[in-house]
């Protein structure tokens, strides 16, 4: 009976405490907050803590852009082929394919009996002319002299080479082949001591220091690209490094297995980093702008419907929106459905949020 007595005053000093604790209010910051779906709602120490910060939607004006693929090619424009200038026999290679060589610089030498032949005729001319000077038939023989001159020229040597050959009176016994450009050779196909025909293909130059992007345009984007388009070349041997050109030419016709046709992008190449045969990606840059709405790239998240940010609601509340993304622009990112200007996103911290509305999510 004493036992009885005593649970039963347990159960009253029991219960009288907890009608106690339920008249005393609850406090406000401690009592978790039931958000709506898909939103996230913070304590101000949740929000310092965690480092997010919030920044508006804006629109900037963007220059439209065509992206393109293509690989780089060797100016044509740049290009040259040396050729013998004469028959006859190769005495000395002076360049070989690979090496880089300066415009008048000596890339062969050619021994050729149909150059010392006119050699010979000039320097008669010459002696001629000497003989008869201050008489009635020098002017004869200086006309005889320029005619000389003239059939000597094709075999390529300069005015005042032809003039030091006179002075000198004496004919030069290899004819020079000479380099036409500044560049690299190409392709030599003179071997020493070979004979060579008249008109034989002796080495192939080209000049590096500009390039040409050849680019696929497709049939959607020919509406906009124009030559005289700025134009920023990228390749995956210099990651991060931009390439500045200017579209030179959209090719007249289309290619019917590939439906591109062919933009031709001018590049500056004057360090020779690019090489001919690199694959590239070419973006052109349209004169006419756009209004574009953006937000910072980082304010972005990959979620289950897809791409969302948070949008903040409230000093502390931060609600899920999809949205529609286009181009990336630097470090913002362009909308196209789903933000209006003026409407605060998350910047930075979207990720703890993301993690938190998965956790509510896992809780439910």
């Amino acid at each position: 009976m004493k036992k009885l007595f005593v649970f039963i005053l347990a159960l009253i000093i029991l219960a009288a405490a907890c009608k106690k604790a339920a008249e005393i209010p609850a406090d406000p910051q401690t009592v978790p907050v039931k958000a709506p779906a898909g939103t996230v709602i913070l304590t101000p120490e949740a929000v310092a803590g965690g480092g997010i910060a919030v920044e508006a939607a804006r629109t900037i004006e963007l220059a439209r852009t065509v992206k393109a693929l293509g690989e780089l090619e060797f100016d044509a424009r740049r290009v040259a082929g040396v050729a013998a200038r004469a028959a006859g026999r190769i005495e000395r290679l002076a360049a070989y394919a690979g090496e880089r060589v300066s415009a008048g610089a000596v890339l062969a030498e050619l021994y050729s009996p149909d150059y010392l032949a006119v050699q010979a005729e000039v320097l008669q001319a010459a002696a001629r002319v000497a003989r008869l000077k201050g008489q009635p038939d020098e002017t004869a023989a200086r006309s005889f002299l320029e005619a000389a001159r003239r059939k000597l020229a094709p075999f390529g040597p300069a005015p005042d080479e032809i003039d030091a050959l006179v002075n000198s009176g004496e004919p030069r016994p290899l004819l020079v082949v000479r380099a036409p450009i500044d560049g690299i050779v190409l392709e030599s196909k003179a071997i020493s001591g070979a004979a060579v025909a008249e008109g034989a293909d002796l080495f192939r130059l080209a000049d590096p220091s500009t390039l040409w992007a050849c680019v696929h345009l497709t049939e959607k984007d020919l509406a906009t690209v124009r030559p005289g388009m700025e134009a920023t070349v990228r390749t995956q041997a210099y990651p991060g490094r931009e390439f500045p050109g200017r579209l030179v030419l959209v090719g007249a016709s289309m290619d019917a297995s590939t439906r591109t046709v062919e933009g031709r992008v001018a590049l500056p190449n004057p360090d020779g980093s690019l090489k001919p045969g690199m694959y590239v990606e070419a973006v052109l840059i349209s004169n006419n702008r756009r209004p574009v709405l953006t937000i910072p790239a980082s304010a972005v998240q990959e979620f289950t419907s897809g791409r969302i940010v948070f949008v903040q609601t409230g000093p502390t509340s931060f609600t899920l929106r999809p949205i529609m993304t286009g181009e990336i622009l630097g470090l913002r990112i362009e909308i196209l459905a789903g933000l209006t200007e003026g409407e605060v996103v998350v910047s930075t911290g979207s990720f703890l949020l993301k993690s938190e509305m998965m956790k509510a999510g896992l809780g439910d």
